[in-house]
Formats: structure tokens, sequence, C-alpha cells
């Protein structure tokens, strides 16, 4: 189970970049639990492309910083692959100088969440600096898919919602056989679909697993190969198999948790997202559309039951 917040310089190793390809960077944030992301950038050409910031002002700062130290060129594109704030806090430390790029519901988003955003995250995961922030919400916005170009090389934006939210998209690059998942792919890391669609999710798996790909940079975790999209849909297929059998039975999503043996999911990050996964799962039981809304208040309550009343952990 999670547990209270602790400082992260007190167990975490810092961030690290590591070029997956040529020119191609992700900055993985250790452990990869609760608000702590996977940006990534390309430096190919004269200008930077720049995928998601960061929870916080100051590790959004860190990351800019890890591009200036590899690259002299601006940073003219920020692509948010969704609207969740451990993406987007961190916008308004690129907006001067890039244009922010996101699917259309991932701008309708940040617009509306963002006034309320510096109150709900302290409840959600008190003890973390967020430092300053002012929202912006991307200015350039697609609906089913786009083309970005860094230099010569092309970065497909595909939109794949619901899945782990509304508003997800990847960034495929073909030249490469490198995907940038955002939260489609949590790696060593429980998935997340209280937001978006479990059914929704799997059926975004197997459209991405038709691409050729080497390489991913998940939104959360290790950079991987393309067999952790496996792990992610056997997640989500167990959730689905869980919410069936408590369903039927007439069990709370919590009860069920409850008795669930994880198994080697039990040894992923955060497990307590089963209980908002399986209300996202028994949604789509009772014929609801994917991504429907539902009562957000009552799972995470829930999820913080299943921790023992104890606040999520999370070490941004």
């Amino acid at each position: 189970m999670s547990t209270e917040h602790t400082s992260p310089s007190d167990i975490l190793p810092d961030p690290e970049v590591v070029e997956v390809s040529d020119g191609i960077f992700a900055y993985i944030q250790h452990d990869g639990s609760w608000c702590l992301n996977n940006p990534a950038f390309v430096d190919v050409g004269d200008q930077v492309i720049a995928i998601d910031a960061c929870a916080t002002e100051r590790r959004t700062r860190a990351f800019r910083e890890a591009i200036s130290s590899l690259s002299a060129n601006p940073v003219r594109t920020l692509v948010n692959t969704h609207s969740h704030f451990d993406h987007t806090f961190g916008n308004y430390l690129f907006s001067d100088e890039a244009m922010i790029v996101g699917h259309r519901r991932c701008r309708e988003d940040v617009l509306r969440d963002a006034p309320d955003l510096l109150n709900r995250a302290p409840q959600m995961f008190p003890g973390v600096e967020w430092g300053e922030f002012r929202p912006a919400a991307p200015n350039v916005v697609f609906d089913d898919a786009m083309t970005l170009y860094a230099g010569d090389l092309e970065l497909q934006l595909i939109y794949v919602s619901p899945a782990h939210t509304n508003t997800d998209a990847v960034v495929w690059i073909p030249e490469r056989r490198v995907l940038i998942a955002g939260d489609i792919v949590f790696n060593q890391g429980t998935p997340f679909s209280l937001m978006g669609s479990v059914a929704g999710w799997r059926s975004a798996l197997v459209r991405l697993k038709e691409l050729p790909i080497e390489t991913i940079i998940p939104g959360h975790g290790p950079v991987a190969d393309a067999s952790v999209l496996d792990e992610v849909d056997a997640y989500l297929e167990f959730v689905q198999n869980s919410a069936n059998a408590g369903f039927e039975a007439g069990a709370d999503p919590l009860a069920v948790a409850r008795d669930l043996d994880l198994g080697r999911f039990g040894e992923w990050t955060d497990t307590e997202r089963i209980v908002g996964n399986l209300h996202r799962a028994y949604s789509e039981l009772r014929g609801e559309e994917w991504g429907a809304e539902i009562d957000m208040l009552a799972a995470m309550g829930q999820m913080l039951e299943y921790n023992g009343g104890q606040p999520l952990r999370c070490l941004a």
C-alpha cells in the first residue's frame, strides 16, 4: 500500500536522461509512482519538440535545464499527451516561447480543471511543494491525428481515447520505431483508468500493437520494448475479470479489491488504483458509455480507505 509523503531526496535517485534513439530523449523520473511522470524531447533539426511537462515547478524547471544541457536549440513546441496535471502543471514554463499542442479535449479539460487545481492537488497529495502555477492549456489542437516534424523526422500524434483518460494521445515516430506513449503505458506501475475506460484502453492497445514498435517511452516507469503493451493489457484484463465476478455477486468495488490477490501486479507501485479501476469497470458493466462521468469522489474515497485511510504516496 502507499504511505504518507516522504521527501524525494531521501529515497529517490535524480531524474535520468536516456537517449533512446539519435536525438530522441526520455527524461525518467524515478520511481514512476504518483506524479513522477516521464517527459521526453526530440532534438533533431534546429528546434526542440518537448513532450509533456512535470507535476511541479521545481521538477519542470529541472526538465528544462536537462534539455538546455544537451541542446542549444530552443523549445518551440510542447506536446501534451493528456490533461492530467502531472503532465501539464508546468506548461506555463514553456508557453512564452513554445506553442502547446494537444487533443481538443485536453485543452478543454485543462481549462476546466486549472482554476481548482491548487485546491485539489494538496488535498490529494499533502506535503508536495508545487511551486508557482499559471494555467497554460494547449493553444494548437487536433482531433484524430496530427503530424509534426523535427527537421525531417516525422512525429505522428494519434488520439487513442478513451483509455487512461478521455484526452490521451501518443507520439509515434515511425522512422525510429519509437513510441512516446504518455500514460497509455505504465511500466512497473499500476495503470489507472478511473477517468477513462478499461475497455477503451484495451482497444487502444490493440491499435498500438499493430505498429512495428521497438522502443517505448512510458508515461511512468523505465523505458521498455513493445512487450510492455502485453503487461498493461494483462492487468486491464485482470481488472475486467475481477469486476465481472464482483458485479455478478453484487459486491462493492472496495470489498472486491480487499479480497483480491493481485499476484504479480501487487509488486507494482500504487496498487490502490485497483479500487478506482474497478469503479470504472463497473460503470462499463452497467452499460454506460466508455469514459462516461462517474462519482470520482466516491471512488477516490474508497481508494484512500483501501490505503488504510492514509494519503496516497506521492514523492513529487
